[in-house]
């Protein structure tokens, strides 16, 4: 019934499946036809650079297209958590609120 005033982080967690496709576009690339290799050898580049991003800087990039697609400037905290939290109904307000400042930083 009584809270403590310290602030609990509530768990926001990322999931990617980018080492699957990595896998999968290099398999691709063992059997890969001459005018395949070229494009394939590119996606693989992408895909590896994706996977190797760390989970802040994925979760900064969806709050940021979040924003950008409701026409929310990430400076306005209070519209910024409202447009999360309105694109996923069930993120708490805290974990919205630290979403926007991880962002923001």
């Amino acid at each position: 019934m009584f809270k403590s005033n310290k602030t609990q982080e509530e768990p926001v967690i990322v999931v990617r499946d980018s080492r699957q496709v990595e896998a999968d576009l290099r398999q691709a690339l063992e059997t890969a036809e001459a005018g395949e290799r070229a494009g394939l050898e590119k996606a693989l580049r992408i895909v590896t650079e994706t996977a190797s991003a760390p989970d802040s800087a994925v979760r900064g990039r969806w709050v940021r297209e979040v924003l950008h697609a409701s026409g929310t400037d990430i400076r306005e905290q209070v519209a910024a958590v409202k447009a999360l939290r309105t694109v996923r109904p069930g993120l708490s307000l805290t974990a919205a609120y630290q979403l926007v400042r991880e962002a923001g930083e």
